[in-house]
């Protein structure tokens, strides 16, 4: 889908040629001397059309509007929040209509958060999954102008960040959406490597041999049950000198996760193809930042895999040894996320980074405490969440910080290893993050829990694409940081 951005008034709008006009309605609006401005006051006083976010008024045919279809939607105070709730409702109507090209048009002055939540919502409302589908039906919105009072550089800017992002979200969707026979490790890593050739980043792909030399006998116990050979992704984006650090992100890829001998229930089960969002959420950004180049350096680590019962897999008791030297009782073979991540934690200490985020869909015990609303946080850097958290208020892709009291690590305590993999049930997000914690100790790091929050269930079953927006801010931020650095100096 394509977004232009164009400065247009009212009476502009409505003489231009759409297939649907729509019209976004503060409760601050203003009625000029024109055929459509006219309209939605009279609507307004008459009480056809709320200005409440979300209430939509259509209208056919009407004198001195061009376009045969107009969609007047309130947005309230015009908050990017508001603007998600009308844009929610248009998309609906635009998606039964199969409208094929809409302008969108801004009745006053918007913010850049507006804009961006515009563009954000319409794509996502609209996305359509075809890859895996004998007779795909595309998504019919191809072309959507915005027209704003003034395509000023702040919104010309927004505009493009907010492209790349829809790009970067819809790449995430496109993996984790796919069936886990056209998403093994190899594939995953075959889309990397794609990737990273179009774009401006490399991509380097170990298989068992090498991570075996590397000792990352952790990550080979989860793959040694499936016939699959697991693939340890590294991508490298440099937009800013080598001296400068990196910030590294580790992206959890189980691209099947049956649960290994502690097999999971088959109700659902399904939906672990969607066990390797981490990893989805980490191609997306890459995907993102090669298309908006920002003067920052980016590590990308996905430790790729599937976690199966044959023969050959890991049994509850096992001890192995981790890339750190740590060992590790496997008392549930269900709990692999952290296997895999732990050693791909301690890969990344070579990079000397800034900070290190890993991504994983790790706990179901984070989607009993947050439900889908927010990701849970975990960092031992108060900056370093605070920078996340807002990244993720601006992205409208929210997470909520979560503790870490050394005390829920009493749990993970074992007569035969150094740890287990697996605590008490109480508290057990935090828990699997006190785990990966033991393997984070020498950079400022983060783990996001995206359990509930990688995809949706039901009628609507599918990926959502987080938290490629709010990682996706996060590392834009850093760029604008360093530039506000360098004029102070």
């Amino acid at each position: 889908m394509n977004f232009e951005l164009k400065t247009l008034s009212l009476a502009a709008a409505a003489k231009s040629s759409t297939d649907t006009l729509i019209v976004l309605i503060s409760k601050h609006f203003k009625a000029g001397k024109d055929p459509l401005s006219d309209l939605i006051d009279k609507a307004i006083k008459a009480k056809d059309l709320s200005t409440e976010a979300g209430k939509l008024l259509n209208a056919y045919a009407l004198p001195g509007v061009k376009a045969a279809r107009i969609l007047m939607v309130g947005i309230g105070e015009a908050r990017a929040a508001d603007v998600k709730t009308a844009v929610t409702a248009i998309a609906a109507v635009l998606k039964t209509a199969k409208t094929a090209n809409a302008l969108m048009v801004f009745s006053e002055a918007m913010t850049a958060e507006a804009l961006q939540s515009s563009v954000l919502t319409l794509a996502d409302a609209t996305y359509i999954y075809t890859s895996t589908k004998s007779k795909p039906v595309a998504r019919h919105l191809k072309q959507v102008d915005l027209g704003v009072v003034a395509a000023n550089v702040m919104l010309q800017e927004a505009l493009a960040k907010s492209v790349a992002m829809v790009q970067g979200i819809e790449f995430a969707k496109e993996w984790a959406n796919r069936p886990a026979n056209h998403a093994t490790p190899t594939l995953l890593a075959k889309a990397a490597q794609t990737l990273a050739k179009a774009g401006h980043f490399t991509c380097d792909v170990l298989g068992p041999k090498e991570v075996a030399k590397l000792g990352m006998r952790s990550f080979m116990s989860v793959a040694q049950g499936s016939a699959e050979p697991l693939r340890f992704i590294v991508l490298k984006y440099q937009g800013a000198a080598k001296t400068e650090a990196p910030t590294v992100l580790v992206g959890k890829g189980v691209t099947f996760d049956t649960g290994g001998i502690s097999l999971k229930p088959a109700p659902e089960m399904d939906e672990m193809k969607f066990d390797m969002g981490g990893a989805a959420s980490v191609l997306g950004v890459f995907k993102s930042l090669s298309l908006l180049k920002p003067a920052v350096n980016v590590i990308g680590l996905i430790p790729a895999c599937e976690n199966m019962p044959d023969g050959t897999a890991t049994k509850p008791g096992d001890v192995v040894t981790s890339m750190s030297g740590q060992t590790i009782e496997i008392l549930n073979t269900d709990a692999e996320g952290r296997l895999i991540l732990c050693d791909a934690l301690t890969y990344a200490e070579r990079f000397k980074p800034k900070a290190v985020i890993d991504i994983a869909t790790l706990t179901g015990a984070c989607v009993i405490a947050l439900g889908a609303v927010r990701s849970g946080l975990f960092a031992t850097d108060d900056d370093l969440a605070e920078a996340l958290q807002k990244a993720g208020n601006d992205a409208m892709d929210l997470c909520w910080r979560m503790p870490l009291d050394d005390e829920y690590a009493e749990s993970l305590k074992t007569n035969f290893a150094d740890v287990a993999n697996v605590g008490g049930r109480a508290g057990g997000a935090i828990i699997g993050a006190k785990f990966l914690h033991r393997f984070a100790q020498k950079y400022p790091w983060a783990h996001l829990d995206i359990a509930a929050t990688a995809w949706k269930g039901g009628a609507s079953k599918g990926a959502t694409g987080r938290p490629v927006g709010l990682l996706l801010n996060y590392v834009m931020a850093l760029e604008t940081s360093a530039k506000t650095k360098a004029r102070g100096k």
